[in-house]
């Protein structure tokens, strides 16, 4: 809350203001009752609007209590405008902040992270735990410590009156507060308990939603429906047992506070007819009454609020306090543009350290040369490119960009070196060209039609109704797999990286436009040191080496590619040959 000090200062003196609005409310009752009605003498606190009480004409008082309503009521609504203005304005830029924050801490962390709590519990937390702040300080905490004030304020004035009076309305707090204590827990857990539902439920939604092909491809549409029930069910259950909790909070202090007033009438009545206290006092008492136990209302109501935004605070907390698992080093160096010399140095990794995935792989990448990487299905293929993006830091060993520690460098310069092309091609939901420029946001038009020829998309951007304004729906659903791999190509191109890492790129292609595809990676690996992973004999022709990841995690490399292509499963593991590729590989 530290930053926003300055504007919560303002916010609490505009709230402080209801105090003395709240104390002159019922005093024009009082006037009317006891000095134009009653003949009571005119009360002292006044006196600095009358310096002789005496000589007072009933139309004066009348007015005075008429003008003390008037302003008064003007004056509440002004406090109330300006409350609801600043309160809105400060928990806006609170939210806006704590979202910012939260969403920076999330792109921090590793890819394991997010795999692991999945993207819609992150949305979550973003759209509802990131108003938590807002909630416990300008929604909470302020209107709380303005009921106190305003409490003590009423008492004041109530002791003022009637000490005895004021003595049996303050009788009912320490039950209240007991209730409060009591509630507050439950109502903590509760609000846990509904978050993680929530987020649970919209983690089912998302995922079937996603999956829609699947789901109707297997016709389970309504097993899916059911489950959709039933989480949303488990989470108004969670929602509704709160609820009902805060219910039974109210109730149990409505009815103390209805017995504390019953209490207040019926001594102060006495006191009237014993001539004690006047009636005008008595109204004015009876007001504050119920004024008085309005903010102790508040204050345990905004306790049970304040558990709401801690429980939300506390998931909050918990992505903020998550390390990333590749911190940057400090006093990192900067990195304009590689060289593209990559080597591994005894590199061993593993996501669990009892099961590793790499076992002491070396081998060297010349800058300008082409690594074929094979292998089977989880002997680390993809886990190699991971490391080198330094998705992932090594378990064991080094690997080096240029001579230098990955670790050595800063991050987002380091990525900046690496064009990449996936297998799985991810589009974002808008057009064709902000999905290229998104390697370089400050592309011009001709440079992203540019690189689009370079890719081969060029033509088939042309026949579509938009051009390049034309939208790509969900993931670039509205294209097909090929158009969406020459897409990613163009990207690849405008971005201009030295160092090109592609992950079986045309696997999910068909012959045809596998050739058109393998055509435009040809010329984007010109001059650029790259990592092709695949498994097709033709798209592994380009390479200089091949690399060989075999099941344990253990490796090989031969420069000899059409003999290796060609005897891929004939030929055994010591069969290969063994040599090195820029003096440090293994």
């Amino acid at each position: 809350m530290r930053p926003y000090s300055r504007s919560i200062a303002l916010l609490f003196v505009v709230s402080l203001s209801v105090v003395p609005l709240t104390i002159l409310t019922p005093l024009p009752i009082k006037l009317i009752v006891d000095n134009v009605a009653g003949s009571q003498p005119f009360p002292e606190y006044l006196s600095i609007l009358a310096p002789d009480p005496s000589q007072l004409s009933k139309e004066y008082v009348t007015a005075l209590a008429l003008g003390i309503l008037l302003g008064g009521t003007v004056l509440s609504y002004l406090q109330n405008l300006v409350s609801i203005w600043l309160t809105n304005r400060v928990g806006n830029r609170m939210t806006t902040d704590m979202r910012v924050r939260l969403f920076r801490q999330m792109q921090r962390l590793s890819t394991v992270y997010h795999d692991t709590k999945g993207t819609t519990d992150s949305t979550y937390r973003i759209q509802n735990d990131a108003t938590s702040l807002r909630s416990l300080s300008t929604d909470g905490l302020i209107p709380l410590v303005t009921a106190v004030l305003t409490l003590g304020g009423m008492m004041l004035v109530m002791v003022r009156l009637d000490w005895q009076l004021a003595l049996i309305a303050l009788s009912v707090t320490p039950f209240m507060f007991l209730f409060t204590l009591v509630y507050k827990r439950r109502m903590r857990l509760g609000w846990r308990k509904v978050k993680s539902s929530e987020s649970a439920a919209m983690s089912a939604a998302q995922e079937s939603l996603s999956a829609a092909r699947v789901v109707k491809a297997f016709g389970q549409e309504e097993r899916e429906n059911e489950e959709f029930r039933f989480r949303y069910t488990e989470t108004a259950s969670a929602a509704l047992k709160v609820l009902v909790e805060g219910g039974v909070y109210s109730m149990l202090v409505g009815v103390v506070t209805a017995i504390g007033l019953a209490a207040v009438l019926y001594v102060g009545i006495q006191h009237v007819l014993a001539g004690t206290l006047s009636l005008g006092a008595l109204l004015m008492v009876n007001y504050y009454l119920t004024q008085l136990y309005s903010p102790l209302k508040d204050m345990g109501k905004k306790v049970l609020d304040v558990q709401m935004a801690l429980a939300g605070m506390e998931r909050f907390l918990e992505i903020l306090s998550e390390q990333p698992d590749v911190p940057e080093k400090r006093g990192a160096r900067w990195l304009d543009r590689a060289v593209g010399k990559i080597a591994f140095h005894n590199v061993s990794f593993g996501y669990d350290r009892s099961r590793l995935i790499l076992r002491q792989v070396s081998f060297g990448i010349a800058p300008g040369m082409c690594l074929g990487v094979v292998g089977p299905t989880g002997s680390g293929k993809t886990t190699l490119s991971s490391l080198i993006l330094r998705f992932f830091d090594p378990t064991e060993g080094v690997i080096t960009l240029d001579d230098v520690d990955l670790k050595d460098y800063r991050i987002a310069d380091l990525r900046n070196q690496f064009g990449v092309v996936l297998q799985d091609t991810l589009l974002f939901s808008t057009t064709i060209a902000e999905n290229i420029s998104f390697a370089k946001p400050e592309a011009t038009s001709d440079e992203i039609v540019e690189a689009a020829k370079l890719a081969g998309a060029h033509e088939f951007i042309k026949r579509l109704p938009d051009g390049y304004d034309a939208q790509v729906g969900e993931r670039g659903m509205k294209l097909s797999g090929g158009e969406r791999q020459r897409i990613s190509l163009a990207r690849a191109f405008l971005k201009d990286a030295p160092i090109l890492i592609l992950d079986e790129p045309t696997s999910s292609l068909d012959v045809q436009t596998e050739a058109t595809v393998l055509d435009a990676i040809q010329r984007l690996m010109k001059g650029r040191t790259t990592l092709m992973i695949a498994h097709r004999a033709s798209t592994l022709r380009t390479c200089n080496s091949i690399l060989i990841l075999e099941p344990g995690g253990m490796s090989r490399l031969t420069d000899e590619v059409e003999s290796s292509l060609q005897s891929l499963t004939a030929v055994g593991p010591a069969d290969w040959k063994r040599t090195l590729i820029d003096g440090g590989a293994d």
